[in-house]
């Protein structure tokens, strides 16, 4: 299974770059938590030369579409319940956890990253992007996520994380819609794979 499709942040700050990054992180979670839904093209890729794309939908709380370009034949669909990975090409249905995917955070209607269950683990920022990693407490073999943002206006433009073969996965996000509607039907699986907007590849 093309386990790294889906799987598309140590502290080294002074006392007052920690001090200045407390506002950074609040503002941080108050943007993740505005967002209702999402919508953007895609570009994933991974260290060890893997390469798609294709198109996003995230829905608040917990439901999110990816929808994979040619020839890379494969649908993840979340409905709030469970996610589904749907390989057209091996006719292969696999259930995922929401637990097991860091990128969760993203699809949570709450986020708090409180130094317990979610802590930072690295921060940076310029004059164009702020950069955070995010680990989590009992989170087993997933590794940390890290999310970057544009500063002005702040809008997520990519999330990084490794699985637990050492590979590492971005995905990056471009033309995003927030807070377009969304239809409900978008997020139930059907067998059958059929593309919302016959998206081709950029």
């Amino acid at each position: 299974m093309k386990k790294w499709l889906f799987l598309a942040f140590g502290v080294l700050f002074a006392t007052s770059a920690r001090a200045q990054s407390a506002e950074n992180i609040s503002r941080i979670e108050a943007y993740l938590n505005n967002i209702k839904s999402l919508e953007a093209t895609f570009v994933q890729m991974a260290s060890n030369g893997a390469t798609a794309e294709g198109r996003l939908f995230i829905k608040k709380p917990n439901k999110i579409r990816m929808e994979y370009a040619d020839p890379v034949n494969v649908l993840i669909v979340g409905d709030g319940n469970f996610i589904v990975y749907n390989d057209t090409e091996l006719k292969q249905v696999t259930h995922i956890d929401y637990d097991d995917i860091p990128a969760s955070l993203i699809l949570a209607n709450d986020i708090k990253i409180d130094g317990e269950k979610i802590k930072v683990t690295d921060f940076y920022q310029d004059t164009g992007s702020t950069s955070i990693t995010l680990d989590y407490a009992d989170k087993g073999d997933l590794g940390p996520i890290t999310l970057v943002f544009s500063n002005n206006p702040m809008e997520l433009k990519q999330w990084r994380i490794v699985d637990p073969q050492s590979v590492e996965v971005a995905v990056s996000l471009y033309d995003t819609q927030k807070d377009k509607p969304l239809d409900d039907k978008i997020f139930k699986f059907k067998e059958k794979k059929s593309a919302i907007k016959g998206y081709k590849k950029r």
